[in-house]
């Protein structure tokens, strides 16, 4: 199998990675929100990246990191409490760890794009982390441009009445599997299809400044899609995709921010998960998202993610 240890290793960081998560959240988010106050997610920021960077170091040390996080904020004096809480959190999984490991882990995924990266998202959905709703570990290895292992932890996801914590892993050529996030038998997952008319629904994003909500909702219907959308942070939503839960996700430039440009890390594993369930993935005119260049897509605009059996309708409607 191709990059199977790559594989094993981003299942496990990942995994590492989303119980500090959950701990940070548990023990602070309550407190965080009676304030107004958004340490707990930096915590947990920080945390996530450092013990999923020092895994990609130890295992591949000549990989480079595209990782969201850096540590330079954090290594400014005033900021110590932050440090301190941020160690405390990460030798909860890695016995040892100091102050100057934890800020050197953190800024191994100060990398640029090159030949073969890896991008992070430590934390994808910040508002739903607070809320205790939906947000995502995302994690994926870019070989010469091309998505080759992807994966995405959802704390808080479950489908069809089942526990909460739902782990995705794809590489490519040899489809998507899903898991309990504590551990469990993978289970091949596929993406809704053509007929399944009660699975055909779309996902959108809770925050309306992150897309152009009207635009989404009449392309749907366009695309023959008349349920409410379902609104969701994170990456959970091309997981829902992924396991035939929706059919539809768009996320399209808002009329806020017109020349935003979507980040690399916001994209990459999901992008991976549904293509190797069945779907599609591509930009709003049709492009594959490149991965190739730049943190950012500077060529792409907007975001539109299938089953494959609806897309070129959705296209379509939006051009």
């Amino acid at each position: 199998m191709a990059y199977e240890q790559e594989r094993k290793v981003a299942i496990e960081a990942v995994r590492q990675a989303a119980t500090l998560c959950e701990a940070v959240r548990l023990e602070m988010v309550p407190e965080a929100i009676e304030k107004q106050d958004k340490s707990p997610v930096t915590v947990a920021d920080y945390g996530s990246q450092a013990i999923i960077c020092r895994a990609l170091a130890t295992a591949f040390p000549q990989d480079a990191v595209v990782g969201e996080e850096d540590a330079a904020t954090l290594s400014e004096p005033a900021l110590a409490p932050v440090l301190a809480s941020v160690t405390a959190q990460v030798n909860r999984v890695i016995a040892g760890a100091t102050d100057d490991d934890v800020l050197s882990w953190i800024d191994h995924g100060n990398g640029e794009v090159a030949s073969r990266y890896w991008t992070l998202d430590p934390i994808d959905g910040t508002k739903g982390f607070l809320r205790g709703d939906q947000y995502a570990i995302a994690l994926a290895l870019v070989v010469d441009g091309d998505l080759k292992v992807g994966v995405l932890g959802c704390p808080f996801l479950s489908f069809d009445g089942q526990e909460p914590g739902l782990l995705f892993a794809a590489v490519r050529g040899e489809g998507t599997v899903m898991m309990p996030l504590a551990g469990g038998t993978p289970k091949p997952i596929h993406v809704a299809n053509a007929t399944d008319v009660e699975r055909l629904r779309f996902v959108e994003s809770v925050e309306s400044g992150h897309g152009d909500q009207t635009q989404q909702k009449a392309v749907a219907a366009a695309a023959g899609i008349t349920a409410p959308s379902i609104r969701m942070d994170s990456q959970a939503k091309y997981a829902a995709v992924a396991a035939g839960q929706a059919a539809l996700y768009l996320r399209l430039p808002s009329p806020k921010t017109p020349d935003y440009r979507e980040k690399i890390w916001d994209h990459a594993a999901g992008t991976l998960v549904v293509q190797e369930a069945g779907g599609k993935v591509t930009d709003m005119h049709g492009n594959p998202l490149d991965f190739a260049k730049s943190a950012r897509f500077e060529n792409n605009r907007g975001v539109v993610v299938s089953n494959g059996a609806i897309h070129e309708d959705v296209l379509k409607a939006l051009n």
